[in-house]
């Protein structure tokens, strides 16, 4: 059986609400990704999209999905193309067979919805309940051949979106990249792949480097331009019924500089302090940095960097010379936009994030942290003492500590690392209690051993 994430059917309604939002953004949104994007696919190339976590690459694709004028604009006027998206966050089990499964019911989807003649759309519905019926690997992937073939005998180009595509890293085996050419070569080289990932295939799978560096090309997605940010800056505040001063709305773009999670983060803020008056960016600033939502996505995004790449950063953030070999080895940093150029001078891209920096190396040079739980610890330690012994799945656990987080979804590391810091501070405060984990399923709490 095809497992769906809960929290993920229950926000079906308000992800339609999105998608039809992202479907009235201006054909000029994120206009160079479009364009280049829409080149790789007109040539029927792969493409890996890349960017800093939480950027907006998925409100990007959304956009580049669903969009009525996009493929004739960017694509092709002559041959009928059809997107299909498979977001692996509908994902429970991170494991081989789901991945197929959940990629041919996708195909189902999109293939239903297409010009086709009714009796191509039974046979390839047909295929997925074989599949499901028989939860055997290779019949899957074998059917996803055969729809992806019925696609392109009705003379149109597939193109599979495969959204946080490295995800899937722990369920990695060798045939893995041969079946997805496998199945591209099987359509002479009609089917089309879109990865996105915060780090480029190659580095998500090493062991297929070699491969790898010809099966995909690499696009990088940075944060977005002050105009792109103006359409989902407008269409969150009318979501939320915001209405804000210039100057506030100035501050805002200036501290966020083009990441979608901190903008979503900051409005959601704003909303909660209501009739808040501020008349400075200094004072923006210093709200969103005092809100520990905003801390916690200044560490994902520390966290997602190496150690060459974090010493490089901090020498940014710092203001200090960064040598030629520092940007060789931390390159990603600029392809990505973490660091970004004014007048040959390197910055952190935001604010937010730069201060995150600066006070996390005074804390370790301290070595001194306060052993008391934060807010989203505390909701956290509740649901667990609450259902004592008994295990919390992730999407309970979502429910409970980000209800705001509707939208954009909450990450695997988010998860894992807030479970984390409640653990090391129970031990600290000597609590009789720890919390335990549960592969694949969850999280309990239970009486600590010994």
């Amino acid at each position: 059986m095809l497992h769906i994430a809960k929290s993920k059917r229950l926000l079906y309604n308000t992800l339609m609400d999105v998608r039809v939002t992202e479907a009235a953004y201006p054909l000029t949104f994120r206009q160079e990704e479009s364009k280049k994007l829409g080149e790789y696919l007109k040539q029927r190339q792969c493409v890996n999209l890349i960017g800093m976590k939480r950027v907006g690459i998925s409100n990007f694709l959304r956009f580049f999905l669903i969009h009525t004028d996009i493929s004739k604009t960017y694509v092709s006027t002559k041959q009928q193309h059809l997107f299909i998206s498979v977001d692996l966050n509908d994902l429970v089990e991170r494991e081989l067979f789901p991945f197929w499964t959940l990629t041919l019911k996708r195909i189902v989807d999109a293939a239903d919805g297409a010009k086709l003649p009714a009796e191509t759309k039974k046979q390839i519905s047909a295929l997925f309940l074989r599949t499901i019926q028989s939860r055997d690997l290779f019949l899957a992937i074998d059917n996803i051949r055969l729809a992806l073939s019925l696609l392109v005998k009705n003379d149109i180009l597939p193109t599979l979106f495969f959204l946080r595509f490295d995800r899937l890293k722990d369920a990695f085996n060798p045939s893995f990249f041969d079946n997805l050419e496998g199945l591209r070569d099987a359509s002479d080289e009609q089917v089309s792949y879109v990865f996105t990932s915060y780090r480029s295939l190659d580095v998500v799978f090493p062991a297929v480097k070699t491969s790898l560096s010809v099966f995909a090309q690499h696009m990088y997605v940075r944060p977005a331009k002050s105009e792109d940010m103006r359409c989902v800056y407008e269409a969150y505040t009318k979501r939320y019924g915001l209405s804000l001063s210039e100057s506030v709305e100035e501050a805002i773009f200036s501290v966020v500089n083009g990441n979608l999670q901190y903008l979503q983060l900051a409005l959601i803020i704003l909303k909660e302090k209501g009739d808040i008056s501020l008349a400075t960016e200094s004072e923006v600033l210093q709200l969103l940095l005092s809100d520990e939502r905003i801390v916690l996505e200044s560490e994902e995004l520390w966290e997602s960097l190496s150690p060459d790449e974090q010493a490089v950063l901090l020498r940014v953030a710092k203001k200090q010379t960064v040598t030629e070999a520092d940007h060789v080895k931390a390159v990603y940093l600029w392809e990505t936009g973490f660091v970004q150029e004014h007048d040959g001078v390197g910055k952190v891209f935001s604010p937010l994030l730069a201060h995150y920096l600066l006070s996390h190396d005074e804390q370790t040079n301290r070595k001194s942290h306060a052993a008391h739980l934060t807010r989203k610890e505390h909701l956290l330690f509740k649901l667990l003492e609450s259902h004592l012994g008994e295990i919390c799945e992730r999407d309970k656990i979502i429910e409970a500590v980000w209800p705001e987080y509707s939208e954009f979804g909450v990450s695997d590391w988010a998860i894992d690392r807030l479970v984390a810091r409640v653990r090391v501070k129970l031990r600290e405060q000597e609590s009789p209690y720890e919390v335990v984990t549960v592969r694949t399923r969850g999280y309990k709490l239970a009486m600590a051993k010994g």
